[in-house]
């Protein structure tokens, strides 16, 4: 086995200076980090670290632990094929079980002497003539042949430019920084932003506030949850029927294929999905005015489609408001919005998201000739199957751009990404490649073809603004398609799509090594 200290130096690939060397590096020790890592172990690649920048695993799971947190996805697909949990307690996981479950896999997998907690990513520089990575941590230099990203895209909190928000007096924070030493009990409360994490802790918060005003930019819809105990019984046949498990999880990833099909053309969704979400606002809501501040104008699953029970209940109780008329200004302990009203308030929560489409981790790596990501990225962000970039040899993106799904688990994109990782180390290995870097013909033709798919979709009709957009109105997030056609895309590594080159120094070739 590869020794694993820390403090044993070793040379760069090609020279250079007593650095810890190893032939892949991982950012982050998230879903993706911890699925890479579990499976080089199991390809009997053992010469690899995971840098993860916090204490502890999880990613998103570890960060985001508001009132209420919980996966959309059911649980039997929110997690990995080889690493299946007979032992969840509902159909949809909470957050403390799934972070339990991600601890549980480092563990189980023996992935944690790998791991480099408190190791923040710097900066990662390619080196042409040594053809290697030059990673600075917050904790010291290495260098990797390999850089594996697994930051995902909602690590980073978008907070808003609301004037004035820097200089309130009262607290302030993000759901994805969520204050436990606050008491929230009798205060007046702003909460800015109805996505994904308001309509999980506005419910939980709801009943302990003296007053909650809802800043609402854009109603979503919301659909119900199918959410429930998972009995003993099930539990059972989950852990001791030999195939039942894999049988309910691989009909649950076939069956939400169905939800892309939905999804392909607004209106199949308006015939589909929007009278399941109309019926659950009905049913909730029953003061007309109301009802129609929160009925979305743009198409179903424009904007990502949200599902709660509690949701609707919660904001129609007495000590909610829901505005919706913009901010203006935060000034002398108050919410001031455009048509001049002040509503005075004692803390203020961002339930704004993440920069999904402006990831920090671009502006920290270099490629060829120095060339930074987000300078790649500066027209558009794009990639190869979503994992490759032309221009930065040897970097593969785990949840790269436009594989963020709106219809099923992004653990199946992990693991096709996963595999293509695999295959593509393989082939390195067998062939002896020093690196390997997506031809920028194969990124562009991919990514026309991706348009061609994106067109006419719910996610690109034009009617909303969401933040699978960036700023210039381009979908740079979305997979607009079956997870079925990315497996397929991602199950080899084809090298005949890449520049290749065999040995440091040596000038890359165009596809196959003979």
């Amino acid at each position: 086995m590869t020794t694993i200290d820390s403090e044993r130096p070793a040379r760069a690939a090609g020279g250079g200076g007593d650095l810890r060397h190893v032939k892949v590096a991982v950012i982050g020790a998230g879903f993706s980090g911890l699925g890479t890592a579990i499976r080089l172990l199991q390809e009997g690649m053992d010469d690899f670290l995971v840098f993860e920048r916090a204490d502890d695993v999880g990613g998103t799971w570890r960060d985001n632990s508001y009132p209420g947190c919980a996966c959309d996805v059911m649980s039997l697909l929110y997690s990995f094929s080889f690493a299946q949990n007979p032992n969840w307690s509902t159909t949809f996981g909470k957050r403390d079980e799934v972070l339990a479950y991600l601890r549980d896999c480092a563990d189980r997998f023996g992935v944690r002497p790998y791991i480099r907690f408190g190791h923040d990513l710097l900066a990662a520089r390619w080196d042409d003539l040594r053809r290697c990575w030059h990673i600075e941590t917050s904790q010291g230099e290495y260098t990797a042949q390999v850089l594996v990203t697994g930051t995902g895209y909602l690590s980073d909190p978008a907070i808003p430019d609301i004037p004035g928000l820097k200089d309130f007096e009262g607290r302030v924070f993000h759901s994805s920084t969520w204050d436990h030493d606050y008491d929230l009990t009798g205060k007046r409360v702003a909460v800015i932003g109805t996505g994904a994490s308001a309509i999980q802790f506005v419910p939980k918060i709801q009943p302990e506030v003296a007053h909650l005003d809802l800043y609402q930019r854009t109603p979503p819809w919301v659909a119900p949850k199918a959410d429930k105990v998972i009995g003993p019984g099930e539990r059972w046949r989950r852990r001791s029927l030999p195939g039942y498990q894999n049988f309910r999880r691989n009909f649950n990833k076939w069956g939400r294929e169905v939800l892309a099909f939905m999804m392909s053309s607004p209106k199949i969704a308006e015939k589909t999905i929007k009278g399941m979400a109309i019926k659950n606002l009905q049913q909730h809501v029953k003061d007309p005015e109301l009802r129609a501040r929160l009925t979305p104008d743009y198409s179903v699953a424009c904007k990502r489609l949200l599902f709660s029970n509690h949701w609707y209940p919660a904001i129609t109780q007495p000590n909610v408001e829901v505005v919706t008329d913009g901010i203006r200004e935060i000034k002398d302990g108050a919410v001031i919005t455009e048509d001049g009203h002040a509503r005075p308030v004692d803390a203020i929560i961002l339930g704004t998201g993440f920069r999904a489409t402006d990831r920090p981790i671009a502006r920290r790596v270099q490629g060829v000739n120095g060339v930074r990501l987000a300078e790649a990225w500066s027209v558009r962000m794009s990639a190869y199957v979503g994992t490759t970039v032309a221009g930065f040899p040897n970097l593969f993106m785990l949840l790269g751009p436009n594989t963020t799904l709106g219809h099923s688990s992004q653990t199946v994109m992990i693991e096709a990404q996963i595999g293509y990782v695999i295959d593509a180390l393989r082939q390195m290995d067998k062939r002896g490649l020093a690196s390997v870097e997506v031809r920028a013909a194969a990124q562009q033709g991919f990514n026309d073809r991706l348009e061609e798919r994106l067109s006419g979709t719910v996610w690109n009709a034009g009617q909303c603004r969401s933040w699978y957009l960036d700023d210039k109105g381009a979908n740079p997030s979305i997979w607009p398609t079956y997870t079925w056609r990315f497996r397929g895309l991602t199950k080899r590594f084809d090298a005949a799509s890449y520049r290749l080159a065999t040995s440091a120094g040596a000038p890359a070739m165009r596809g196959e090594v003979r």
